[in-house]
């Protein structure tokens, strides 16, 4: 659902008008959970503060399970489990920030400005403009915090701890970036660009941005590079970017930047704030678990890594009285497509290949089954196994541990008792 209107004033479901009669107090003091104090004083025509409060809360429609991470920024995790639809409903998004999700969106002013070195002028679009200037597009695509999985680093790394959650695949709809370039008149110098969204510093500067990542002109170009104004069929969320955002799929999550008002075209590798070292870079060459790299030794991460997931059934789950049991999952490998995806119930010693099937679209997640047989009673670990179009499979233990606890593909693995 849109959760902002034009007017800036909740959608909600008991509306603007039906507090128009102030007979209807008792009904508002019941919604709010009290008595309105001087109620009888209110204007008519006039929605409770505590109303706007409730429809501009990022996180009132997020799934009761989900996992807060941090709340200043906002930073929330999905269960395994919860992943288990081949779409991802906005309900079950994770959600990484760095900063203040805006209070506000004017969305008849909303604009998108375009500039840079390798721009002869600036461009002005607005929302309207763009939907109506261009074509639009429709890609389910895989978004991934370059962080996930960082908590089974060791030794460990600073940042939020996600363990396998980070990630989501929902349908995204809006223009191709590759058309609005080619209509803003980029120069053959183009080597980067770079976003500015409309989310607030932590500290309350308004001068300080708080984050301005970007990607190549080559992934730019992509057909799937997005400017997205809508998610699975309706405006984006709040909480993940409305009314406009960058959706680069099959790439760190940091470089889709919510909320997006303006679009830097560079002549150089963009310079913007999370663009310089150590954020969201790894070591150039192979490391000591836990030495300390110099910024000049780091380079910036790009295509995510091969990886996979089991999402039913959930972890801890008791089969009893039968021995098969279908499981399921999703695999998924950055800018390369998924080969195979195979199983294990012995700790790796021995594997089972699994349905694959084909993407919805490229850098779309894969969907894949497997039946097993659990013969014995007693505890088994199931391990999924993804391996990539060029041939590398995801590892059974920490892959190369980094300063900033990025990239971690391990083998997922969830617990079963069979009674």
């Amino acid at each position: 659902m849109s959760h902002l209107k034009k007017t800036n004033k909740p959608d909600l479901s008991w509306g603007r008008r039906q507090f128009i009669s102030r007979s209807g107090l008792a009904l508002l003091g019941t919604l709010i959970g009290s008595k309105i104090v001087n109620g009888h004083l209110m204007p008519e025509e006039y929605t409770p503060v505590i109303f706007d409060d409730l429809a501009l809360d990022p996180m009132r429609d997020k799934h009761k399970d989900l996992v807060v991470l941090n709340d200043l920024p906002w930073n929330v995790e999905t269960p395994p489990h919860l992943l288990d639809d081949k779409v991802t409903p906005a309900e079950k998004m994770f959600i990484r920030n760095n900063g203040k999700i805006p209070e506000s969106i004017d969305i008849d002013n909303w604009k998108l400005t375009l500039d840079g070195e390798a721009l002869d002028r600036p461009v002005v679009l607005s929302l309207q403009e763009l939907k109506s200037k261009f074509k639009s597009y429709t890609y389910q695509l895989v978004i991934e915090c370059g962080g996930n999985g960082r908590a089974e680093f060791n030794p460990p790394t600073k940042g939020n701890q996600w363990t396998y959650g980070a990630v989501s695949c929902a349908r995204w709809t809006g223009v191709r970036l590759k058309d609005v370039l080619e209509y803003a008149g980029v120069k053959d110098n183009a080597v980067y660009v770079g976003y500015y969204g409309a989310d607030k510093h932590l500290s309350g500067d308004l001068n300080k941005v708080v984050i301005s990542r970007g990607i190549p002109i080559e992934k730019a170009l992509e057909d799937e590079t997005l400017l997205a104004f809508q998610m699975n069929g309706e405006d984006i969320p709040l909480a993940h970017g409305y009314p406009l955002r960058l959706v680069v799929g099959g790439w760190p999550a940091s470089v889709s930047g919510k909320w997006l008002e303006k679009l830097a075209i560079r002549n150089k590798v963009h310079d913007g704030p999370k663009m310089e070292a150590p954020s969201y870079r790894v070591p150039c060459e192979p490391v000591e678990p836990g030495e300390n790299v110099p910024d000049k030794n780091m380079c910036i991460i790009e295509s995510m890594p091969v990886k996979s997931l089991i999402t039913y059934p959930k972890t801890g789950g008791i089969l009893k009285n039968k021995s098969k049991l279908t499981i399921r999952g999703h695999a998924w490998a950055g800018d390369l497509s998924v080969k195979k995806v195979e199983v294990s119930l012995d700790f790796g010693a021995t594997w089972q290949e699994a349905n694959l099937e084909p993407p919805a679209n490229r850098l779309s997640w894969q969907h894949w089954y497997a039946e097993i047989t659990l013969l014995q009673k007693g505890y088994y670990e199931i391990w999924a196994r993804a391996t990539d179009s060029h041939g590398k499979a995801q590892p059974m233990v920490s892959p190369g541990w980094n300063p900033k606890g990025y990239l971690n593909n391990t083998c997922h693995r969830i617990a079963i008792k069979k009674v």
